[in-house]
């Protein structure tokens, strides 16, 4: 399955795992380099840069095959390290960076000056056609559907890709509602060079999360996720729980984003991700939790979505030949 990005990342299938707060660790990040995807891990998770070199060094005993490291640009309030997340990166001769929230620009120079390749992931065209001017490699554009930050304009993946690979002369891959081999398909028939999938990596055997969330995730449809945070300027696609419905609330009330911080912190996730307490925070979750119905390893995964690409592929030129005859 060679496409630019396979090319451009030294991997073997268009599909990677997007970078997750609290998730992208390194059991989930080499598993799916593993399998011939690529794995990324998220510095922020790991806090400190000292705590990134610890996460590197795991990936690497685990897989020898490329992975990719995310760079977290959204606002915060306390400073993201990111200077010296790159020195870290530089020393342990890591080559691909996940770059995703607000502009790279300020990255970019020492980047490219030390051979990275960069990935950036946007919400909407203006910032992809940027993007690409500030030298990026890749874009990764995700649509409405996607779980984590969608953006303000509420358009779909079926709009927003076509729109970005017109836009653009560099790769786009895609993100936003995939989650098997039939999404991969549609993907690469709208012109992406790949899929990027967090919400569906959620659900297998290495993600580092609690059982009850992967169980929630299989018995959920696609109705059971909310974006909030519209009111703030930051909308996220969240699962739909006590939480996240409180928020909703208060937004439409008109609460101030000092209201809302206690419920909308990271840091209360850990309860959800690691002691399985599903009402305990917010946490990130697309629509295509509808489409999850059973809990893989990666590689069975990864697989899966292959044969099943392969056989949408087929059943298109069936389609294709009836017509013709």
């Amino acid at each position: 399955m060679k496409t630019r990005m396979t090319e451009l990342l030294g991997i073997e299938y268009p599909i990677i795992c997007g970078g997750m707060f609290q998730v992208g660790r390194a059991p989930l990040a080499a598993a799916v380099s593993e399998a011939g995807g690529l794995g990324i891990i998220t510095s922020k998770t790991q806090v400190t840069p000292e705590g990134l070199r610890d996460e590197i060094r795991k990936v690497k005993t685990l897989t020898k095959k490329p992975f990719a490291v995310n760079l977290n640009l959204f606002p915060s309030q306390t400073a993201t390290p990111n200077d010296e997340f790159i020195d870290i990166l530089i020393e342990e001769d890591v080559k691909i960076v996940e770059t995703s929230g607000r502009s790279p620009e300020s990255l970019m120079p020492r980047l490219k000056e030390h051979g990275f390749t960069v990935l950036h992931k946007v919400a909407n065209v203006k910032n992809a056609v940027s993007a690409e001017k500030l030298g990026v490699d890749a874009i990764i554009i995700v649509g409405n559907e996607t779980g984590g930050h969608p953006g303000m304009g509420d358009v779909g993946t079926l709009v927003m890709l076509p729109r970005a690979v017109d836009s653009v002369n560099i790769p786009v891959i895609a993100g936003g509602g995939f989650s098997d081999g039939r999404g991969l398909i549609s993907a690469l028939s709208l012109g992406a060079e790949g899929i990027v999938m967090g919400t569906r990596f959620m659900a297998t055997q290495e993600a580092p999360i609690h059982e009850n969330v992967k169980q929630w995730m299989v018995s959920a449809n696609e109705t059971d996720t909310v974006v909030i945070q519209r009111n703030i300027g930051s909308p996220s696609r969240v699962a739909l729980n006590a939480v996240s419905k409180e928020v909703d609330k208060l937004e439409n009330e008109g609460a101030t984003i000092e209201e809302l911080i206690p419920l909308i912190t990271g840091q209360r996730s850990k309860k959800v991700y690691f002691e399985g307490n599903l009402d305990g925070g917010i946490w990130s979750c697309g629509q295509s939790v509808g489409l999850i119905k059973e809990i893989l390893t990666v590689n069975e995964l990864i697989k899966q979505i292959v044969q099943e690409a392969k056989t949408s592929f087929e059943f298109i030129q069936s389609r294709i030949e009836s017509i013709r005859t």
